[in-house]
């Protein structure tokens, strides 16, 4: 079994998985829409209006690498939605090496990427493709404004905050708990990674343009240190965010150390299955579609170094669909040309970070960013 469409999007069931899938529609990009549940995928793709207008078709796959390259094998590009990543993104990863095909994924999980990078990145650039783990609106953003500073030369900190008013999906809950059972969370500082407290959180931080402050944590360390790790412009870096719901971000460490606690001794199999309880019943239903005047978003990135500094603020609205049009914007272009780097490589390094802000700002999605520069 192959197929004859360029574009995989594995995961099309989810939330993100289908408006990716919307956005391959608008690109009048033939894509091959796969999950687990064929019946589940089949209605998903189904409830995008217009959906007849573009070539496509549904599978159902087998979650193994042997499985994925058999279902997979023709496309060039595979867009992967099925989280935990540390969990599920092994058997995608190498049935993309299998058959030459570039990656990419929606993740939050820094273990994933350290481990993403180490042991596929020199597979993927042996044969020229490109792996671009992260590619997400909680990161990507604020890495395009962590770029735009650093176009200022001189400057060698990056502190990012993204913050953002939405509903976490049901994979991003079992994410947060999955990460906080599995990994432990880093920071930047002088090129090498440094272990995020355990305790104190959530911080609070002054949030650009409003009065009040905002509950922040590391989420997991995040993807930005990973990214810079090996950045010669950069040695440190710190990445917080939150939502703008002080009642949700004060009870998510409780969530958290309930989850630790029902977890601790137990085998890897059974912590997982603790987890997705856990996560079915904090969010068991699929969060309503975003509205623009509701689900706001706002990155910030101050950058410094000896003798300068920047600031650049980026506002938005409707992060899932800053995510799944990122994706969709990758694959276009590596359907028409290669990538600006390839191996592990984040998605400004892979794709530009000017074009990427450039697609958000023509869908409406960002506004022209804040940017200051003092030298």
């Amino acid at each position: 079994m192959s197929t004859d469409k360029p574009v995989v999007v594995y995961g099309a069931s989810g939330y993100t998985g289908r408006l990716i899938c919307e956005y391959l529609r608008e690109y009048n990009i033939p894509f091959l829409a796969a999950g687990r549940n064929r019946q589940r995928v089949k209605e998903a793709v189904d409830a995008v209006p217009g959906i007849e207008t573009v070539e496509h078709e549904v599978t159902e796959v087998e979650h193994t690498a042997a499985g994925l390259a058999e279902a997979f094998r023709g496309a060039r590009v595979v867009l992967n939605t099925v989280g935990p990543f540390a969990r599920y993104g092994h058997e995608v990863a190498q049935a993309c090496l299998d058959i030459g095909a570039h990656y990419t994924d929606t993740n939050g999980e820094q273990n994933w990427m350290i481990e993403a990078d180490e042991r596929y990145a020199a597979a993927f650039a042996a044969q020229e493709l490109v792996l671009t783990p992260g590619l997400a609106q909680m990161y990507t953003i604020g890495e395009i404004a962590a770029q735009l500073c650093l176009e200022n030369p001189g400057l060698d900190t990056l502190d990012i905050e993204v913050f953002w008013k939405g509903h976490p999906t049901v994979a991003s809950t079992n994410t947060i708990l999955t990460n906080a059972a599995f990994a432990k969370a880093y920071y930047l500082e002088q090129n090498e990674y440094v272990e995020w407290p355990a305790d104190g959180w959530p911080a609070e931080l002054t949030v650009p343009g409003q009065h009040e402050l905002g509950l922040a944590l590391p989420w997991g360390g995040t993807s930005h240190p990973v990214w810079f790790k090996n950045d010669r412009r950069v040695a440190n870096v710190r990445a917080l965010g939150g939502v703008f719901n002080r009642p949700l971000m004060q009870a998510v460490p409780q969530i958290v150390a309930s989850a630790l606690q029902q977890t601790e001794g137990l085998s890897t199999e059974d912590k997982y299955r603790v987890i997705d309880e856990q996560s079915a019943q904090v969010r068991s239903e699929m969060p309503p579609r975003e509205n623009p005047r509701i689900n706001t978003s706002l990155d910030s990135v101050y950058a410094s170094g000896p003798l300068g500094r920047a600031h650049c603020v980026i506002h938005g609205n409707c992060n899932y669909k800053q995510t799944a049009l990122m994706n969709v914007h990758a694959a276009s272009h590596l359907l028409q040309e290669p990538p600006h780097k390839v191996g592990f490589a984040s998605s400004c390094q892979a794709f530009g970070h000017r074009e990427l802000l450039g697609t958000l700002r023509s869908f409406g999605l960002v506004l022209e960013p804040i940017l200051e520069v003092h030298n």
